[in-house]
């Protein structure tokens, strides 16, 4: 059984507070790409896991991974072959491995034929598990388990991009000026009509955490510029905690004109466009 494990993008993402036990408390728009890694998987007496495709190096094939993690908690002594294909960026901020390991516990409870855990329970392996594990555009509260389907949304494009210059988490949110910002702006109830309608909106939000990961890795403005700069580009913003950054589109033939034309500008940065999936 072959399954998609989509890349997850933060579209806004406000932190709102932090609980006594460190975790930072979250309201962000989280969308899903149509660019993403695949997972293979076939029945095995032991679990096993082999990492290829074109952004494997690094990745581990041990219990470090995410996906093996996953299927370790999930499967209590079952056994798997798993191939993760990997395609997106490693560390990314757009949830490789919570986005594999969601894909992981779909495609092993269809294999196992058990029922899909649920998001208090995935909260355990990771923040992102609860939303990716669901996979659709969502508003993401509390530390990531409360979830909020979003109004349906326009046609969307984005380009994907990641410089390729690693960006910690950890000392990302220890930069944060402040914990205790403001929620997100009111959703619409019927949704937005259109792509420069949801931009616009969108520009009323923000991600405070692209400030201070700006300030410890400053390619991260060259790369914003860059998607700014590029013809069509309704929005430019960083995705998570870093370091992929995203422009919004209105069109597939401008998504992949500007991919492109930043592609042939800097052919060491990771760039590709995909519709964000409704």
């Amino acid at each position: 059984m072959r399954h998609f494990a989509p890349a997850k993008v933060n579209l806004a993402l406000h932190v709102t507070g932090r609980r006594t036990d460190g975790y930072h408390l979250l309201d962000s728009v989280v969308v899903f790409a149509d660019a993403g890694d695949w997972l293979t998987i076939s029945p095995a007496d032991d679990l096993t896991l082999r990492v290829t495709g074109p952004r494997a190096a690094g990745v581990p094939d041990d219990a470090r991974n995410l996906v093996w993690q996953a299927a370790a908690w999930f499967g209590s002594g079952q056994g798997a072959a798993i191939t993760l294909d990997k395609h997106l960026p490693h560390a990314g901020g757009i949830g490789g491995g919570s986005a594999d390991a969601a894909a992981a516990l779909r495609g092993l409870a269809a294999l196992w034929g058990r029922p899909m855990p649920d998001a208090a329970a995935v909260l355990s392996l990771g923040a992102d598990l609860p939303v990716c594990l669901a996979a659709r555009p969502s508003r993401m509260e509390g530390i990531g388990e409360a979830l909020t389907p979003l109004p349906p949304l326009p046609s969307l494009w984005v380009v994907l991009v990641n410089a390729g210059v690693p960006v910690p988490t950890g000392p990302v949110f220890k930069a944060l000026a402040q914990t205790d910002n403001s929620a997100l702006p009111a959703l619409p109830e019927h949704g937005w009509n259109d792509a420069d309608v949801f931009a616009a909106w969108l520009q009323a939000a923000r991600n405070d955490l692209e400030l201070p990961a700006r300030q410890l890795v400053p390619v991260i403005d060259t790369v914003i510029a860059a998607l700014q700069g590029a013809a069509g580009c309704l929005l430019a913003r960083m995705s998570g905690s870093g370091g992929t950054c995203f422009g919004l589109f209105a069109t597939a033939t401008a998504a992949k004109a500007a991919a492109t034309k930043l592609a042939a500008a800097q052919p060491g940065w990771w760039v590709t466009p995909a519709a964000i999936l409704r």
